[in-house]
Protein backbone atom coordinates (compact mmCIF):
# COMPACT_ATOMS: atom_id res chain seq x y z
CA UNK A 1 0.00 0.00 0.00
CA UNK A 2 1.44 3.84 -0.70
CA UNK A 3 2.44 5.51 1.89
CA UNK A 4 0.15 8.40 1.17
CA UNK A 5 -2.62 6.05 2.10
CA UNK A 6 -3.46 6.06 5.60
CA UNK A 7 -6.18 4.72 8.24
CA UNK A 8 -9.48 5.37 7.60
CA UNK A 9 -12.93 3.85 8.29
CA UNK A 10 -17.00 4.15 8.78
CA UNK A 11 -17.93 5.09 12.66
CA UNK A 12 -21.09 5.97 14.50
CA UNK A 13 -21.28 9.13 16.08
CA UNK A 14 -24.01 11.22 18.12
CA UNK A 15 -23.91 14.53 19.66
CA UNK A 16 -24.70 12.92 23.28
CA UNK A 17 -22.33 14.16 26.82
CA UNK A 18 -22.23 12.95 30.17
CA UNK A 19 -22.62 14.35 33.60
CA UNK A 20 -19.29 16.58 32.87
CA UNK A 21 -20.83 17.86 29.61
CA UNK A 22 -18.29 16.29 27.78
CA UNK A 23 -19.31 13.76 24.83
CA UNK A 24 -19.66 10.21 25.20
CA UNK A 25 -19.04 9.44 22.09
CA UNK A 26 -18.69 5.70 21.42
CA UNK A 27 -19.54 4.92 25.34
CA UNK A 28 -23.18 6.28 24.43
CA UNK A 29 -25.28 3.42 24.92
CA UNK A 30 -28.41 4.20 22.78
CA UNK A 31 -25.75 4.18 19.64
CA UNK A 32 -26.67 0.40 19.48
CA UNK A 33 -30.28 1.30 18.20
CA UNK A 34 -30.50 2.14 14.31
CA UNK A 35 -32.12 5.59 14.90
CA UNK A 36 -29.67 6.79 16.77
CA UNK A 37 -26.70 9.23 16.22
CA UNK A 38 -24.96 10.01 12.41
CA UNK A 39 -23.24 7.46 10.64
CA UNK A 40 -19.82 9.15 9.53
CA UNK A 41 -16.51 8.32 7.63
CA UNK A 42 -12.91 9.22 9.18
CA UNK A 43 -9.59 9.23 6.61
CA UNK A 44 -6.06 10.21 7.56
CA UNK A 45 -4.63 12.90 4.96
CA UNK A 46 -1.10 13.12 3.79
CA UNK A 47 0.18 15.34 6.55
CA UNK A 48 0.55 19.12 5.82
CA UNK A 49 3.25 21.71 4.52
CA UNK A 50 3.95 22.16 8.43
CA UNK A 51 4.42 18.70 9.25
CA UNK A 52 0.88 18.29 11.50
CA UNK A 53 -1.75 15.60 10.56
CA UNK A 54 -5.10 16.65 9.14
CA UNK A 55 -7.72 13.89 9.50
CA UNK A 56 -10.87 13.89 6.89
CA UNK A 57 -13.83 13.72 8.49
CA UNK A 58 -17.56 13.23 7.10
CA UNK A 59 -20.69 12.95 8.83
CA UNK A 60 -24.17 12.89 7.91
CA UNK A 61 -24.96 9.60 5.97
CA UNK A 62 -27.91 8.04 5.65
CA UNK A 63 -26.38 4.55 5.51
CA UNK A 64 -23.79 2.77 5.61
CA UNK A 65 -23.41 1.72 1.81
CA UNK A 66 -22.95 6.18 1.32
CA UNK A 67 -20.20 6.25 3.68
CA UNK A 68 -18.56 3.30 2.32
CA UNK A 69 -18.55 4.82 -1.96
CA UNK A 70 -17.21 8.01 -0.22
CA UNK A 71 -14.35 6.28 1.79
CA UNK A 72 -13.52 4.26 -1.58
CA UNK A 73 -13.29 7.66 -3.05
CA UNK A 74 -10.93 9.37 -1.15
CA UNK A 75 -8.78 6.24 -0.73
CA UNK A 76 -8.54 5.90 -4.55
CA UNK A 77 -7.60 9.69 -4.87
CA UNK A 78 -5.11 9.18 -1.75
CA UNK A 79 -3.89 6.03 -3.78
CA UNK A 80 -2.71 8.22 -6.77
CA UNK A 81 0.77 10.17 -6.04
CA UNK A 82 2.24 7.21 -4.94
CA UNK A 83 5.74 7.75 -3.05
CA UNK A 84 5.84 11.29 -3.99
CA UNK A 85 6.34 13.91 -1.39
CA UNK A 86 4.50 17.11 -3.50
CA UNK A 87 2.04 15.30 -4.76
CA UNK A 88 0.64 14.12 -1.69
CA UNK A 89 0.67 17.26 -0.57
CA UNK A 90 -1.25 18.87 -3.04
CA UNK A 91 -3.58 15.78 -2.80
CA UNK A 92 -3.96 16.19 1.12
CA UNK A 93 -4.72 20.22 0.33
CA UNK A 94 -7.63 19.54 -1.73
CA UNK A 95 -9.15 16.56 0.40
CA UNK A 96 -9.01 19.28 3.04
CA UNK A 97 -10.27 21.96 1.09
CA UNK A 98 -13.40 19.39 -0.19
CA UNK A 99 -13.65 18.88 3.58
CA UNK A 100 -13.52 22.34 4.87
CA UNK A 101 -16.54 23.39 2.21
CA UNK A 102 -18.26 20.53 2.14
CA UNK A 103 -17.98 20.10 -1.61
CA UNK A 104 -18.83 16.56 -3.42
CA UNK A 105 -15.72 14.34 -3.53
CA UNK A 106 -14.62 14.64 -7.06
CA UNK A 107 -13.64 11.72 -8.90
CA UNK A 108 -10.17 9.93 -8.92
CA UNK A 109 -10.00 10.45 -12.96
CA UNK A 110 -10.06 13.88 -12.53
CA UNK A 111 -7.78 14.86 -10.13
CA UNK A 112 -5.25 12.06 -11.97
CA UNK A 113 -5.52 14.33 -15.17
CA UNK A 114 -4.92 17.26 -13.00
CA UNK A 115 -2.00 15.68 -11.08
CA UNK A 116 -0.38 14.58 -14.36
CA UNK A 117 -0.38 18.18 -16.02
CA UNK A 118 0.65 19.51 -13.09
CA UNK A 119 -2.04 22.21 -12.45
CA UNK A 120 -4.24 23.59 -9.30
CA UNK A 121 -6.38 19.94 -8.42
CA UNK A 122 -8.98 22.14 -7.14
CA UNK A 123 -9.92 23.61 -10.94
CA UNK A 124 -8.97 27.60 -9.57
CA UNK A 125 -6.36 27.97 -12.03
CA UNK A 126 -5.82 31.34 -13.43
CA UNK A 127 -5.64 32.49 -17.11
CA UNK A 128 -2.38 33.50 -15.98
CA UNK A 129 -0.99 30.68 -14.62
CA UNK A 130 -2.41 28.63 -17.65
CA UNK A 131 0.10 31.30 -19.83
CA UNK A 132 3.04 30.81 -17.77
CA UNK A 133 2.44 26.72 -18.13
CA UNK A 134 1.83 27.05 -21.16
CA UNK A 135 4.76 29.10 -22.61
CA UNK A 136 6.90 26.89 -20.43
CA UNK A 137 6.05 24.20 -22.73
CA UNK A 138 6.56 26.23 -25.53
CA UNK A 139 8.90 24.57 -28.38
CA UNK A 140 8.93 26.71 -31.00
CA UNK A 141 11.75 29.12 -31.67
CA UNK A 142 12.97 31.92 -29.77
CA UNK A 143 11.82 34.69 -32.05
CA UNK A 144 8.70 33.26 -31.54
CA UNK A 145 8.76 32.57 -27.89
CA UNK A 146 9.58 36.34 -27.29
CA UNK A 147 6.65 37.44 -29.02
CA UNK A 148 4.39 35.11 -27.49
CA UNK A 149 5.50 36.41 -24.05
CA UNK A 150 5.09 40.21 -25.03
CA UNK A 151 1.42 39.58 -25.63
CA UNK A 152 1.08 38.02 -22.84
CA UNK A 153 3.16 40.58 -20.71
CA UNK A 154 1.36 43.77 -22.31
CA UNK A 155 -1.74 42.86 -23.03
CA UNK A 156 -3.07 39.06 -21.58
CA UNK A 157 -2.02 39.34 -17.84
CA UNK A 158 -2.62 42.55 -16.92
CA UNK A 159 -6.43 42.30 -18.50
CA UNK A 160 -7.30 38.60 -18.07
CA UNK A 161 -5.00 36.48 -16.06
CA UNK A 162 -6.56 37.03 -12.76
CA UNK A 163 -9.73 35.29 -13.96
CA UNK A 164 -10.41 31.35 -13.56
CA UNK A 165 -9.12 29.66 -16.75
CA UNK A 166 -12.57 27.56 -17.36
CA UNK A 167 -14.78 30.65 -16.46
CA UNK A 168 -13.43 33.23 -19.09
CA UNK A 169 -16.23 33.96 -21.62
CA UNK A 170 -16.31 35.37 -24.68
CA UNK A 171 -17.56 38.76 -23.36
CA UNK A 172 -14.11 38.29 -21.00
CA UNK A 173 -12.13 38.27 -24.48
CA UNK A 174 -14.18 40.88 -26.58
CA UNK A 175 -14.29 43.22 -23.76
CA UNK A 176 -10.10 42.94 -23.51
CA UNK A 177 -9.68 42.86 -27.09
CA UNK A 178 -12.27 46.33 -27.59
CA UNK A 179 -10.22 48.35 -24.55
CA UNK A 180 -6.02 47.65 -26.39
CA UNK A 181 -8.35 49.43 -29.11
CA UNK A 182 -9.81 52.27 -27.60
CA UNK A 183 -6.41 52.35 -25.82
CA UNK A 184 -3.86 52.41 -28.81
CA UNK A 185 -7.11 55.15 -30.10
CA UNK A 186 -6.11 57.52 -26.77
CA UNK A 187 -2.02 56.81 -27.75
CA UNK A 188 -2.36 57.43 -31.47
CA UNK A 189 -3.95 60.97 -30.08
CA UNK A 190 -1.49 61.89 -27.73
CA UNK A 191 1.31 61.38 -29.59
CA UNK A 192 0.00 64.19 -32.12
CA UNK A 193 -0.61 66.11 -29.79
CA UNK A 194 3.03 66.05 -28.86
CA UNK A 195 4.11 66.00 -31.92
CA UNK A 196 2.34 69.41 -32.92
CA UNK A 197 3.96 70.45 -29.43
CA UNK A 198 7.39 69.54 -30.66
CA UNK A 199 6.78 72.10 -33.70
CA UNK A 200 5.77 74.53 -31.51
CA UNK A 201 8.88 74.55 -28.85
CA UNK A 202 11.53 75.22 -32.41
CA UNK A 203 11.93 78.44 -33.90
CA UNK A 204 12.46 77.36 -37.09
CA UNK A 205 14.22 80.57 -38.26
CA UNK A 206 18.35 81.16 -38.64
CA UNK A 207 19.96 82.92 -36.03
CA UNK A 208 19.11 82.43 -32.01
CA UNK A 209 15.35 83.66 -31.20
CA UNK A 210 14.59 87.28 -30.09
CA UNK A 211 14.30 87.71 -25.83
CA UNK A 212 10.03 88.09 -26.59
CA UNK A 213 10.53 84.25 -28.35
CA UNK A 214 13.07 82.48 -25.79
CA UNK A 215 9.97 83.26 -22.79
CA UNK A 216 7.29 81.72 -25.03
CA UNK A 217 9.68 78.73 -26.40
CA UNK A 218 10.76 78.04 -22.71
CA UNK A 219 6.94 77.55 -21.82
CA UNK A 220 5.91 75.78 -25.24
CA UNK A 221 8.89 73.33 -23.52
CA UNK A 222 7.17 73.08 -20.30
CA UNK A 223 4.15 72.45 -21.68
CA UNK A 224 5.94 69.57 -23.54
CA UNK A 225 7.65 68.06 -20.28
CA UNK A 226 4.44 67.92 -18.85
CA UNK A 227 2.56 66.05 -21.76
CA UNK A 228 2.57 61.94 -21.78
CA UNK A 229 5.74 60.60 -23.87
CA UNK A 230 5.34 59.21 -27.26
CA UNK A 231 4.46 55.26 -27.61
CA UNK A 232 4.06 52.53 -29.77
CA UNK A 233 0.21 51.84 -31.12
CA UNK A 234 -1.27 48.72 -31.70
CA UNK A 235 -2.76 47.90 -35.70
CA UNK A 236 -5.32 45.55 -36.16
CA UNK A 237 -2.86 43.17 -37.03
CA UNK A 238 -1.47 43.26 -33.54
CA UNK A 239 -4.70 42.48 -32.37
CA UNK A 240 -5.32 39.51 -34.49
CA UNK A 241 -1.67 38.27 -33.63
CA UNK A 242 -2.42 39.07 -29.51
CA UNK A 243 -5.67 36.82 -30.41
CA UNK A 244 -3.60 34.37 -31.97
CA UNK A 245 -1.25 33.88 -29.10
CA UNK A 246 -4.32 33.37 -26.78
CA UNK A 247 -6.17 31.49 -29.02
CA UNK A 248 -3.40 28.78 -28.98
CA UNK A 249 -2.61 28.54 -25.13
CA UNK A 250 -6.28 28.16 -24.64
CA UNK A 251 -6.38 25.02 -27.48
CA UNK A 252 -3.76 23.52 -25.21
CA UNK A 253 -5.85 23.59 -22.40
CA UNK A 254 -8.65 22.09 -24.31
CA UNK A 255 -6.39 19.39 -25.22
CA UNK A 256 -5.50 19.16 -21.92
CA UNK A 257 -9.34 18.43 -20.50
CA UNK A 258 -8.83 21.52 -18.14
CA UNK A 259 -11.86 23.97 -20.65
CA UNK A 260 -14.09 22.45 -22.82
CA UNK A 261 -14.63 25.69 -25.41
CA UNK A 262 -12.01 28.11 -26.91
CA UNK A 263 -13.59 31.89 -26.41
CA UNK A 264 -11.17 33.41 -28.27
CA UNK A 265 -12.07 31.87 -31.51
CA UNK A 266 -15.56 33.67 -31.63
CA UNK A 267 -13.99 37.30 -30.68
CA UNK A 268 -15.09 40.02 -33.55
CA UNK A 269 -12.17 41.78 -34.77
CA UNK A 270 -12.05 44.47 -37.18
CA UNK A 271 -10.08 43.27 -40.82
CA UNK A 272 -6.47 42.81 -41.01
CA UNK A 273 -6.69 42.27 -44.52
CA UNK A 274 -2.94 42.25 -45.40
CA UNK A 275 -1.30 45.67 -47.13
CA UNK A 276 -1.54 45.88 -50.71
CA UNK A 277 1.95 46.38 -52.26
CA UNK A 278 1.89 49.39 -54.62
CA UNK A 279 4.64 50.47 -57.20
CA UNK A 280 6.27 53.88 -56.36
CA UNK A 281 4.97 55.71 -60.22
CA UNK A 282 6.19 59.02 -61.36
CA UNK A 283 2.81 60.22 -59.96
CA UNK A 284 3.17 58.61 -56.52
CA UNK A 285 6.78 60.10 -56.44
CA UNK A 286 5.62 63.53 -57.08
CA UNK A 287 3.13 63.50 -54.73
CA UNK A 288 4.81 62.16 -51.92
CA UNK A 289 7.74 65.01 -52.72
CA UNK A 290 5.22 67.40 -52.50
CA UNK A 291 3.38 66.61 -49.01
CA UNK A 292 5.65 63.56 -47.24
CA UNK A 293 2.66 60.95 -47.94
CA UNK A 294 3.23 57.40 -48.36
CA UNK A 295 0.14 55.58 -50.17
CA UNK A 296 0.54 51.76 -48.74
CA UNK A 297 2.41 50.38 -45.87
CA UNK A 298 4.28 48.42 -48.72
CA UNK A 299 5.59 49.87 -51.24
CA UNK A 300 7.56 48.93 -54.38
CA UNK A 301 10.22 50.00 -56.50
CA UNK A 302 9.91 49.93 -60.16
CA UNK A 303 13.05 48.30 -62.41
CA UNK A 304 14.33 51.60 -62.94
CA UNK A 305 14.63 52.66 -59.07
CA UNK A 306 15.62 49.43 -58.12
CA UNK A 307 18.68 49.79 -60.93
CA UNK A 308 19.37 53.11 -59.63
CA UNK A 309 19.46 52.11 -55.77
CA UNK A 310 21.47 49.42 -56.88
CA UNK A 311 24.16 51.90 -58.76
CA UNK A 312 24.79 53.80 -56.47
CA UNK A 313 25.42 50.73 -53.38
CA UNK A 314 27.64 49.21 -55.99
CA UNK A 315 31.17 49.08 -54.46
CA UNK A 316 29.85 49.23 -51.04
CA UNK A 317 30.84 46.24 -48.75
CA UNK A 318 27.50 44.62 -48.88
CA UNK A 319 26.09 45.37 -51.86
CA UNK A 320 26.07 41.29 -53.17
CA UNK A 321 23.27 41.82 -49.89
CA UNK A 322 21.41 44.06 -51.57
CA UNK A 323 21.58 42.35 -55.11
CA UNK A 324 20.57 38.64 -53.56
CA UNK A 325 17.21 40.69 -51.61
CA UNK A 326 16.41 42.18 -55.03
CA UNK A 327 16.99 40.18 -58.00
CA UNK A 328 16.16 36.98 -55.93
CA UNK A 329 14.22 38.11 -52.90
CA UNK A 330 16.25 36.60 -50.19
CA UNK A 331 15.00 37.63 -46.47
CA UNK A 332 17.40 39.45 -44.81
CA UNK A 333 17.74 37.20 -42.50
CA UNK A 334 18.42 34.40 -45.15
CA UNK A 335 20.95 37.15 -46.57
CA UNK A 336 23.05 37.57 -43.31
CA UNK A 337 22.94 33.75 -42.60
CA UNK A 338 23.85 32.27 -46.54
CA UNK A 339 27.06 30.72 -46.51
CA UNK A 340 29.55 30.42 -49.11
CA UNK A 341 29.39 26.07 -48.36
CA UNK A 342 25.67 26.51 -49.84
CA UNK A 343 26.65 28.52 -53.21
CA UNK A 344 26.89 26.25 -56.15
CA UNK A 345 28.27 28.80 -59.28
CA UNK A 346 29.87 25.76 -61.36
CA UNK A 347 27.05 24.39 -62.31
CA UNK A 348 24.90 24.28 -65.39
CA UNK A 349 22.22 26.64 -63.54
CA UNK A 350 23.57 28.17 -60.65
CA UNK A 351 22.55 28.35 -57.08
CA UNK A 352 21.89 29.28 -53.32
CA UNK A 353 20.59 26.72 -50.63
CA UNK A 354 18.99 28.78 -48.31
CA UNK A 355 19.22 26.38 -45.59
CA UNK A 356 19.99 28.98 -42.45
CA UNK A 357 19.10 32.50 -41.32
CA UNK A 358 20.24 35.02 -38.95
CA UNK A 359 17.61 36.85 -36.67
CA UNK A 360 17.90 39.16 -33.88
CA UNK A 361 16.52 37.89 -30.69
CA UNK A 362 16.14 40.88 -28.93
CA UNK A 363 19.06 42.56 -29.56
CA UNK A 364 21.47 39.42 -30.38
CA UNK A 365 21.72 37.49 -33.32
CA UNK A 366 20.99 34.18 -33.41
CA UNK A 367 21.27 31.61 -36.37
CA UNK A 368 18.53 29.24 -37.22
CA UNK A 369 16.59 27.15 -39.74
CA UNK A 370 13.93 29.46 -42.05
CA UNK A 371 10.90 29.30 -40.35
CA UNK A 372 9.06 27.19 -42.83
CA UNK A 373 9.65 24.05 -45.33
CA UNK A 374 8.82 26.63 -48.15
CA UNK A 375 11.40 29.16 -47.16
CA UNK A 376 14.26 26.22 -46.75
CA UNK A 377 14.87 25.92 -50.58
CA UNK A 378 17.07 26.51 -53.79
CA UNK A 379 16.96 29.83 -55.27
CA UNK A 380 18.16 29.97 -58.98
CA UNK A 381 20.44 32.78 -59.65
CA UNK A 382 21.07 34.37 -63.07
CA UNK A 383 25.16 35.02 -64.85
CA UNK A 384 25.44 38.74 -63.32
CA UNK A 385 24.15 37.55 -60.06
CA UNK A 386 27.02 34.91 -60.66
CA UNK A 387 29.60 37.27 -61.38
CA UNK A 388 28.72 39.38 -58.39
CA UNK A 389 29.52 36.98 -56.30
CA UNK A 390 32.52 35.77 -57.42
CA UNK A 391 33.89 39.84 -57.16
CA UNK A 392 32.40 39.64 -53.57
CA UNK A 393 34.86 36.79 -53.25
CA UNK A 394 37.76 38.33 -54.09
CA UNK A 395 36.99 41.54 -51.84
CA UNK A 396 36.14 39.44 -49.01
CA UNK A 397 39.35 37.91 -49.31
CA UNK A 398 41.28 41.30 -49.61
CA UNK A 399 39.59 42.44 -46.24
CA UNK A 400 40.95 39.94 -44.81
CA UNK A 401 44.28 39.81 -45.46
CA UNK A 402 44.10 43.74 -44.29
CA UNK A 403 42.54 42.76 -41.61
CA UNK A 404 45.25 40.33 -40.01
CA UNK A 405 47.96 42.53 -41.23
CA UNK A 406 46.54 45.10 -39.17
CA UNK A 407 45.84 42.99 -36.77
CA UNK A 408 49.60 41.54 -36.15
CA UNK A 409 50.80 45.48 -35.69
CA UNK A 410 48.26 45.74 -33.20
CA UNK A 411 49.12 42.93 -31.21
CA UNK A 412 52.92 44.13 -31.86
CA UNK A 413 51.90 46.69 -29.68
CA UNK A 414 50.57 45.30 -26.85
CA UNK A 415 46.86 44.92 -27.84
CA UNK A 416 44.46 41.96 -27.88
CA UNK A 417 43.41 41.66 -31.08
CA UNK A 418 41.96 38.65 -33.23
CA UNK A 419 42.66 37.28 -36.65
CA UNK A 420 39.81 37.76 -39.33
CA UNK A 421 37.43 34.64 -37.72
CA UNK A 422 36.04 32.61 -40.70
CA UNK A 423 32.60 31.87 -40.29
CA UNK A 424 31.98 31.00 -43.55
CA UNK A 425 29.21 33.85 -44.30
CA UNK A 426 28.58 35.63 -47.44
CA UNK A 427 27.90 38.54 -45.42
CA UNK A 428 30.31 39.00 -42.41
CA UNK A 429 31.63 42.21 -40.37
CA UNK A 430 35.04 43.85 -41.07
CA UNK A 431 36.58 41.04 -38.30
CA UNK A 432 34.69 38.39 -40.58
CA UNK A 433 32.20 37.67 -37.45
CA UNK A 434 28.66 37.32 -37.93
CA UNK A 435 26.80 40.20 -39.56
CA UNK A 436 23.95 41.83 -37.25
CA UNK A 437 20.97 42.52 -39.87
CA UNK A 438 20.36 45.70 -38.32
CA UNK A 439 23.59 46.53 -40.24
CA UNK A 440 22.13 45.85 -43.20
CA UNK A 441 18.72 47.33 -42.82
CA UNK A 442 20.65 50.65 -41.69
CA UNK A 443 23.26 50.95 -44.35
CA UNK A 444 20.29 50.07 -46.91
CA UNK A 445 18.49 53.61 -45.75
CA UNK A 446 21.59 55.73 -45.90
CA UNK A 447 22.13 54.49 -49.61
CA UNK A 448 18.34 54.86 -50.36
CA UNK A 449 18.34 58.59 -49.09
CA UNK A 450 21.85 59.33 -50.77
CA UNK A 451 20.35 57.58 -53.88
CA UNK A 452 17.00 60.36 -53.58
CA UNK A 453 14.53 57.53 -53.91
CA UNK A 454 11.29 57.21 -52.27
CA UNK A 455 11.08 55.71 -49.34
CA UNK A 456 10.78 51.72 -48.59
CA UNK A 457 12.37 49.45 -46.15
CA UNK A 458 14.83 46.31 -46.87
CA UNK A 459 12.19 44.30 -46.57
CA UNK A 460 9.80 45.88 -49.21
CA UNK A 461 13.22 45.59 -51.18
CA UNK A 462 12.35 41.94 -51.46
CA UNK A 463 9.50 42.87 -52.57
CA UNK A 464 10.78 44.25 -56.08
CA UNK A 465 11.77 40.69 -56.86
CA UNK A 466 8.03 39.79 -57.32
CA UNK A 467 7.77 42.73 -59.94
CA UNK A 468 10.76 41.78 -61.76
CA UNK A 469 9.21 38.11 -61.87
CA UNK A 470 6.55 40.41 -63.40
CA UNK A 471 8.54 42.92 -65.74
CA UNK A 472 10.15 39.58 -67.02
CA UNK A 473 6.72 38.25 -67.89
CA UNK A 474 6.00 35.76 -65.12
CA UNK A 475 2.62 35.24 -63.41
CA UNK A 476 1.56 35.25 -59.63
CA UNK A 477 2.67 31.65 -59.41
CA UNK A 478 5.97 32.11 -60.93
CA UNK A 479 6.61 35.07 -57.67
CA UNK A 480 5.40 32.16 -55.60
CA UNK A 481 8.53 29.87 -56.61
CA UNK A 482 10.56 32.84 -56.63
CA UNK A 483 9.83 34.07 -53.25
CA UNK A 484 9.51 30.81 -51.86
CA UNK A 485 5.87 31.13 -50.34
CA UNK A 486 4.06 28.45 -48.71
CA UNK A 487 0.83 29.47 -50.51
CA UNK A 488 -0.45 31.26 -53.56
CA UNK A 489 -2.68 32.82 -51.63
CA UNK A 490 -0.10 35.33 -49.81
CA UNK A 491 1.45 36.37 -52.85
CA UNK A 492 -1.80 37.59 -54.40
CA UNK A 493 -2.89 39.27 -51.48
CA UNK A 494 -0.12 41.20 -51.33
CA UNK A 495 1.01 41.44 -54.75
CA UNK A 496 -2.13 41.55 -56.94
CA UNK A 497 -2.45 44.91 -56.96
CA UNK A 498 0.93 45.75 -58.48
CA UNK A 499 0.65 43.28 -60.86
CA UNK A 500 -2.65 44.95 -62.07
CA UNK A 501 -0.28 47.88 -62.02
CA UNK A 502 2.41 46.22 -64.30
CA UNK A 503 -0.40 44.81 -66.73
CA UNK A 504 -1.46 48.49 -67.35
CA UNK A 505 2.57 49.00 -68.20
CA UNK A 506 2.48 46.25 -70.34
CA UNK A 507 -1.06 46.45 -72.20
CA UNK A 508 0.37 49.96 -73.22
CA UNK A 509 3.93 48.79 -73.97
CA UNK A 510 2.33 45.78 -75.99
CA UNK A 511 -0.22 48.23 -78.29
CA UNK A 512 3.01 50.21 -78.79
CA UNK A 513 5.13 47.17 -80.20
CA UNK A 514 2.91 46.76 -83.15
CA UNK A 515 4.73 49.89 -85.16
CA UNK A 516 1.81 52.17 -87.31
CA UNK A 517 2.45 55.53 -89.62
CA UNK A 518 -0.55 56.88 -88.45
CA UNK A 519 -1.31 57.26 -84.51
CA UNK A 520 -4.05 58.01 -82.79
CA UNK A 521 -5.45 61.93 -83.08
CA UNK A 522 -3.70 62.41 -86.86
CA UNK A 523 -5.95 63.79 -89.46
CA UNK A 524 -8.34 61.63 -90.49
CA UNK A 525 -7.37 59.85 -93.90
CA UNK A 526 -9.27 61.61 -97.26
CA UNK A 527 -12.33 59.51 -98.59
CA UNK A 528 -10.90 58.30 -101.27
CA UNK A 529 -7.92 57.09 -99.54
CA UNK A 530 -10.30 54.02 -97.67
CA UNK A 531 -10.02 50.96 -99.88
CA UNK A 532 -12.94 49.02 -101.25
CA UNK A 533 -13.97 46.10 -99.46
CA UNK A 534 -12.21 42.82 -101.06
CA UNK A 535 -9.69 40.34 -101.04
CA UNK A 536 -7.98 42.54 -103.64
CA UNK A 537 -7.48 45.41 -101.43
CA UNK A 538 -7.42 44.22 -98.26
CA UNK A 539 -4.29 46.02 -97.25
CA UNK A 540 -3.60 49.57 -98.23
CA UNK A 541 -0.62 50.90 -100.00
CA UNK A 542 2.05 52.30 -98.81
CA UNK A 543 2.08 55.74 -100.12
CA UNK A 544 -1.20 57.09 -98.57
CA UNK A 545 0.42 57.01 -95.23
CA UNK A 546 -2.08 54.76 -93.62
CA UNK A 547 -1.10 51.13 -93.56
CA UNK A 548 2.40 49.78 -94.05
CA UNK A 549 4.40 47.27 -96.23
CA UNK A 550 5.33 43.65 -95.91
CA UNK A 551 8.52 45.14 -96.07
CA UNK A 552 7.44 46.32 -92.27
CA UNK A 553 6.80 43.16 -91.28
CA UNK A 554 9.08 40.57 -92.83
CA UNK A 555 12.33 39.62 -93.96
CA UNK A 556 11.12 38.44 -97.77
CA UNK A 557 11.66 42.07 -99.58
CA UNK A 558 10.13 45.13 -100.23
CA UNK A 559 7.16 43.53 -102.09
CA UNK A 560 4.02 45.62 -101.66
CA UNK A 561 0.62 44.52 -100.09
Amino acid sequence: MPSSRRAGGITKRCECRGADGKLLGTKCPQLKKKSHGAIALRQELPLDANGKRRPFRRTGYATVTDAQTDLSRLQAILDLPGDDPEDQRRVGDLLADVMKNRAPIPAAAEVSRRLGVGIPLDGKMTVGAWLDKWMAGKKTRSTTNNSYRSHIKVHLRPRIGHLRLDRLSVDHCQEMFDAIADESDVIRAENAARREQVARCKWGRPGAPPASERARLAAEREKLAAMPPFRRTNTPATRHAIRRTLRAALNKAISSRLITFNPACHVELGSSARPKGLLWTAERVARWRETGEIPSRVMVWTPEQVGAFLDEAEGHRLYIGYHLIAYHGLRRGEGVGSAWEDVHLDVRQPYIDVLKEIVVDGWTPIETAPKTDSSMDSVKIDRGTVRALREHRVRQQAERGAWNAQARKRRAKGEDVADWVDTGKILTGEDGSWLHPDVLSKEFRRLRQRADLPPINLRDLRHSAAGLVKAGGGDLHDAKVKLRHSTIVLTSDTYMAMFQEYEDELTEKSAAAVPRARQGGADAPAPGAVPPPGPAASQPASADGIGFTVEDSTDNGPTAA
